[in-house]
């Protein structure tokens, strides 16, 4: 059983707690959380980061699910510097820590949980200035991938809709205790402003239309992308036809990861002007 500074390291929390002050202090200075920010840290662990963060800001929320780090966390910072949220991050509503400053989310996510944390996050991005967040490097790379790449995938295309992501640096299993065994990366999400996307797209982005049906959009992404080896003419059978693909400029032999996160909103805008559900 691994323990670190006394704590049983729960393998079901998905639990590497950061320890190298260097990596710490590049993250702390990456996210720049500035007097008036609403932050948020999901998965304080033993604080490696939440001291740091509270050095530069009066107040920081954590969302926890671990008893008794939520214990120890008790004991270290006066509630009035801390408010522990316990619970699990999967079913917190972040929208309801929305303040008058800007709402920043961050985090050394459990690499068991990321991809359904981050589509949980997602309907709460009109609200948050910025997300910085540790994962797994090979999440990270899928997250910013560009079109073409086998790294293009359902996660890529649904979360470079919602945010303008970058990938910050890469984080060594060293600079963890219990070291993982990949490495991970820091990422930066800044959710998309929708109020300045026009039909014509984001301007000087390029970035194209807003999804007038974003439930529509989303099931055609993910039926692109059921079965990547076929072309979208099978896999988007049931929604379009492939006269109808090629009049949209999406070649219908193509397979999903070749077309970008654009022509996706140009196929559910088409799709939605038909009246497709």
């Amino acid at each position: 059983m691994k323990e670190h500074q006394g704590h049983v390291v729960r393998k079901r929390f998905g639990q590497n707690f950061l320890v190298s002050p260097g990596i710490i202090h590049k993250i702390v200075d990456a996210i720049g959380p500035r007097a008036g920010d609403t932050v948020v840290e999901i998965g304080p662990g033993l604080g490696a980061i939440t001291e740091p963060l509270l050095e530069r800001i009066d107040h920081l929320h954590v969302v926890e699910i671990d008893r008794d780090l939520i214990a120890r966390l008790r004991e270290r910072f006066p509630p009035e510097r801390l408010t522990i949220h316990e619970g699990d991050a999967l079913k917190f509503d972040f929208g309801a820590l929305k303040g008058q400053g800007p709402l920043k989310i961050v985090g050394n996510l459990p690499y068991n949980i990321s991809s359904p944390l981050l589509f949980h996050l997602v309907p709460f991005a009109p609200l948050v200035y910025d997300m910085h967040f540790m994962l797994q490097k090979e999440v990270v790379d899928r997250m910013v991938a560009a079109p073409g790449s086998k790294d293009f995938g359902r996660l890529s295309v649904m979360l470079q809709y919602h945010y303008h992501m970058e990938r910050m640096f890469v984080v060594p299993p060293g600079a963890f205790n219990p070291a993982p065994k990949v490495d991970s990366a820091i990422v930066r999400m800044i959710p998309v402003d929708f109020s300045k996307v026009m039909r014509s797209g984001i301007p000087g982005d390029g970035a194209g239309d807003m999804a007038r049906d974003p439930a529509l959009f989303a099931r055609v992404v993910t039926a692109a992308f059921s079965q990547r080896r076929k072309m979208l003419r099978n896999t988007l059978r049931e929604f379009i036809s492939e006269t109808d693909l090629t009049a949209l400029g999406i070649t219908p032999t193509a397979r999903a990861e070749d077309i970008p996160v654009a022509a996706y909103v140009r196929l559910a805008n088409s799709l939605a002007d038909l009246g497709a559900h």
